[in-house]
């Protein structure tokens, strides 16, 4: 009985990937490509590639990317991630179909400021929600773990360093193109911490009161969250008080948050933001 509950987790994890896949490809293929705009990775480097030799910016990304999960594998073993290598296999995929599908000779637009809003946003947004699932879309993410295993430094700072450079090589388009990718490069970080960011926020309720069980059993019936409950001493009137401190999600916070105003209006609540919660019910480990 279990297991049939446990199967549909593993499912919706990966149609997330490849939902998170092709929003990539679909952003890169119609805003990144025709545009030259090269934010770093191996999408950008694909770019640059493109104007030497006779082949697509997306077959090029095909190809590279292949070659880097071979590589990932053969370095670093079959451990760097199962689901980095779904996630690079089906980003391919997705560009390559775009590619069959919609052959493209030049921008959607005559408006490159627009359309570089949309090649930093939508990859930005998907790179988030890949993260997010513990996953990479690989390219360069697998450099910058090989050089993290060999040479002394970190991965952020090696991904930095690699996208950064990609992103200065499209100054050999133009300096306006050039210009439009250090933008971009500089952005899609910026982007990718506050979607991570927003994905993961939730509301840590501190409730001072004078009885915690109706709120205690709010928080565990309705709600299907826990909470801590702590014996306090007032520092002014020295009277016994009860700390109750549970988080919740978004949706939640806003239920509990009348209710205790409902049901003990002269309890003393503080609500702060938290994006980095480890544990049951939540993240299961850093």
């Amino acid at each position: 009985m279990n297991k049939k509950l446990n199967i549909p987790k593993p499912l919706h994890e990966y149609a997330i990937l490849t939902f998170a896949s092709f929003l990539m490809g679909f952003g890169i293929y119609f805003f990144r490509f025709p545009n030259n705009f090269s934010f770093g990775g191996v999408t950008g480097i694909a770019v640059i590639m493109a104007k030497a030799i006779p082949l697509s910016a997306s077959t090029i990304t095909f190809i590279l990317n292949i070659l880097l999960l071979i590589l990932g594998v053969v370095v670093l073993g079959k451990s760097f991630g199962i689901k980095t290598a779904y996630t690079t296999i089906m980003l391919s995929i997705s560009m390559s179909l775009f590619e069959f599908l919609f052959p493209m000779s030049g921008p959607l637009t005559d408006e490159p400021i627009l359309e570089c809003c949309f090649a930093v946003i939508l990859p930005a947004l998907a790179s988030a929600i890949i993260f997010n699932m513990d996953a990479s879309s690989g390219g360069t993410d697998i450099i910058a773990m090989i050089l993290n295993k060999y040479a002394p430094i970190n991965i952020g700072t090696a991904l930095l360093l690699a996208d950064f450079l990609v992103a200065v090589f499209a100054f050999t388009f133009s300096i306006k193109t050039g210009l439009f990718s250090v933008l971009g490069w500089f952005s899609k970080s910026l982007v990718i911490d506050s979607v991570i960011e927003s994905i993961n926020k939730c509301k840590v309720f501190t409730i001072v009161c004078r009885d915690p069980d109706k709120i205690t059993e709010f928080i565990m019936k309705d709600l299907n969250r826990s909470a801590t409950i702590e014996e306090a001493v007032g520092a002014y009137t020295h009277d016994k008080r009860f700390v109750v401190t549970s988080i919740v999600g978004r949706s939640q916070a806003v239920r509990l948050r009348n209710f205790i105003r409902h049901i003990a209006p002269d309890s003393f609540i503080t609500i702060s933001n938290s994006s980095e919660i480890i544990g049951n019910g939540f993240r299961s480990h850093i």
